[in-house]
């Protein structure tokens, strides 16, 4: 399988790679424990339900990694991150219940196959000014607490910028999968990170161990301390709703109902058999930006027509149960997204009888004017890449083109 090659190593990443050792970086459970009590003052970490997948995640790092020496201060660098915000969490909590009281009353979930406009999509309804997404600033930053008066000029921003831009510098072909930086929506897997519950974890990093565990643990736990999070940044900078995304979702949309059984939730639909190259480049972008042995052949078997398949029909059977109301669903085709942005999102507002004033429409128009597609560069992938047979996989998904008005693409 052929599939997107990043360029060389910037001088300053491959010179720092090829004269330190990464094994000089010590990933240790109990210590990073110990320095996020040490660095915050604080001891108690919260629901313990974390330290099982921690320990697994550090030990699966330890013994599954083929980190450079940038990538391995890059994890220890996000352990310790996640750590502190569990301990300022649990704190704030103690000191102001007023949190644990605050409602997140119907959110909006964007949900799809990865690579199927679920990004655009919530940056979109997140540029609707009365509309509230987490930022990658308030997520890598949250404390203290996001203020209503300071959220578009809080220091923070600058410094979060600087912190995810940084994997760009890694890999600068990077931008050309997926724009970066400190003020723009994050997904929920970041959101869920300092659960331990979360699919961030797997998508930076090749952890077979820690991906086994997960496949088969409860969700739960990683979706209530996602509620705790955004309960913590409405505190003081409330929005009229809240509007999340991840592809993540479609395997835990269980999980998902069970914390939030208000949840309205847009179904990104596009051609299954567009999404599989893509998919696969991305992923292996992401994990080269902390590693140099990355297993192309291993990541093929990651996402394939198979684990689509099961993804979509997971979606389909759970809707047709009735444990999803239809009430609580829209679906949103990628092909009516590219041809009329905001003829598209209409149809999400009046689904869910949302107003849809003209300042939100502007709003949006805007925001696409200001990214124009492609302005760092075209991510290059091609279903001829996979090595699949299409005329198979077109058999494969028939059921659901004709379930969802799907296009082929392919």
């Amino acid at each position: 399988m052929s599939i997107w090659q990043p360029g060389p190593r910037p001088e300053w990443v491959q010179a720092l790679n090829d004269n330190c050792d990464p094994d000089w970086i010590p990933l240790d459970a109990d210590a990073l424990l110990a320095e996020a009590r040490a660095k915050t003052g604080l001891e108690d970490f919260g629901d313990p339900r974390f330290e099982e997948p921690f320990r697994i995640l550090v030990e699966s790092l330890n013994d599954e990694k083929s980190l450079h020496t940038v990538g391995a201060l890059l994890i220890r660098g996000d352990l310790l991150n996640a750590l502190t915000i569990r301990l300022q969490l649990t704190e704030e909590r103690r000191q102001h219940p007023e949190v644990t009281e605050e409602s997140i009353d119907r959110p909006v979930f964007i949900v799809g196959l990865p690579r199927t406009g679920t990004s655009i999509t919530h940056e979109l309804l997140a540029a609707d000014p009365r509309h509230r997404a987490p930022l990658h600033w308030e997520i890598r930053y949250p404390f203290p607490a996001p203020e209503a008066a300071t959220y578009r000029t809080d220091p923070r921003i600058a410094q979060a910028d600087r912190q995810i831009r940084l994997w760009c510098e890694i890999v600068p072909e990077y931008d050309q999968v997926h724009e970066l930086g400190g003020a723009i929506p994050v997904e929920d897997i970041q959101v869920m990170g300092g659960s331990f519950i979360s699919d961030e974890w797997m998508g930076r990093h090749v952890v077979p161990a820690y991906s086994a565990w997960y496949a088969t643990c409860d969700r739960v736990p990683g979706f209530e301390f996602h509620k705790q999070m955004l309960q913590h940044l409405q505190w003081k900078c409330p929005g009229e709703r809240w509007v999340l995304k991840s592809p993540s979702h479609m395997s835990q949309l269980e999980a998902l109902l069970t914390v939030y059984p208000d949840a309205r939730i847009v179904f990104t639909h596009r051609d299954p058999l567009r999404v599989l190259p893509s998919v696969v480049s991305t992923l292996y972008s992401t994990a080269f930006v902390r590693s140099d042995q990355v297993d192309v052949e291993a990541m093929k078997g990651w996402f394939t027509g198979e684990t689509c398949k099961a993804l979509l029909d997971g979606m389909t059977a759970l809707r047709r149960s009735g444990r999803l109301p239809e009430s609580q669903c829209f679906d949103l085709r990628y092909a009516d997204l590219m041809k009329d942005p905001v003829a598209a999102l209409a149809g999400i507002y009046e689904h869910f009888e949302i107003d849809y004033p003209d300042s939100a429409r502007q709003a949006q128009r805007d925001y696409i004017d200001n990214k124009p597609k492609g302005r760092h560069g075209q991510h290059k992938y091609d279903f001829a890449d996979t090595g699949l047979d299409l005329d198979e996989e077109r058999a494969r998904f028939a059921e659901y083109y004709r379930a969802y008005d799907v296009v082929n693409e392919a």
